[in-house]
């Protein structure tokens, strides 16, 4: 059942909107009826209603200002009005007001504007179900993305900020995202990445490790050699001398 708060100052006019509610048939419970908007305001805090039914023309706090204050909380707010003081209940729409009744509100209105509510609430319900793996395929792909700009851009300075530039992504946030993705740090990968690359040249070419440690981004061999060492557990001479074998006796 989704919870509702009736909002008028005259008594009688509470009644016929109880009433519509009601004769819909609809799975809607009146929780609170108000007198104004401030109460409606201490409503809301008391009860965790989905739905505020209020009159735009009343004493204390009106419609428009109890739409303006309801723009802190989950709940919707469908507005009643008459003729005379309905173009002042469409200013409200900047507040995010949900629909409009007209007076007298009769039942068959009354479920039209609630069934067109609820049909509402269930599409945005099913949407945000389906989010979670379109961010998630998002994620991937901005990832595989960062992975192949790195690939294509050894010999470069990679900075995160570029590559969260590449994927219209916020730096810190991309940081926080490939940690998340691919279980490491985004510098630690370009560092990984280059090492594998230095691990294939040494191998496959010629090159001299000075060549190597250029090709690679590294203007200092000196700190090439350390980094290598560091994660392959050799200096690069001695990953050449040996073919690589190293790497079949881990």
């Amino acid at each position: 059942m989704y919870k509702v708060i009736l909002v008028d100052d005259e008594r009688w006019v509470r009644v016929v909107l109880r009433k519509a509610v009601e004769q819909t048939k609809l799975p809607f419970e009146i929780v609170q009826e108000c007198a104004n908007g401030l109460e409606a305001i201490d409503a809301l805090q008391k009860h965790s209603a989905d739905l505020v039914i209020s009159d735009v023309k009343m004493p204390i706090m009106d419609g428009i200002a109890l739409a303006e204050q309801m723009t802190q909380v989950s709940a919707n707010l469908i507005l009643v009005s008459g003729y005379d003081d309905f173009q002042l209940a469409q200013k409200a729409i900047r507040y995010g007001v949900k629909d409009y009744l007209l007076k007298p509100v009769e039942m068959e209105a009354m479920a039209d504007c609630l069934g067109r509510w609820m049909q509402d609430r269930i599409t945005k319900s099913a949407r945000r179900l389906e989010e979670p793996p379109l961010i998630e395929t998002d994620a991937l792909s901005a990832i595989e993305q960062v992975q192949q700009f790195i690939s294509s851009n050894l010999s470069k300075d990679i900075s995160l900020t570029d590559a969260a530039a590449l994927v219209h992504l916020n730096p810190s946030y991309l940081s926080q995202l490939f940690k998340q993705q691919t279980g490491g740090k985004f510098v630690d990968y370009v560092i990984e990445m280059r090492m594998e690359e230095a691990k294939k040249l040494l191998i496959k070419t010629s090159l001299r490790v000075s060549e190597i440690a250029e090709r690679l981004g590294y203007g200092d061999i000196s700190y090439f050699s350390s980094t290598f060492k560091k994660l392959i557990g050799c200096s690069p001479l001695e990953y050449r001398k040996c073919g690589g074998r190293l790497d079949e006796a881990k």
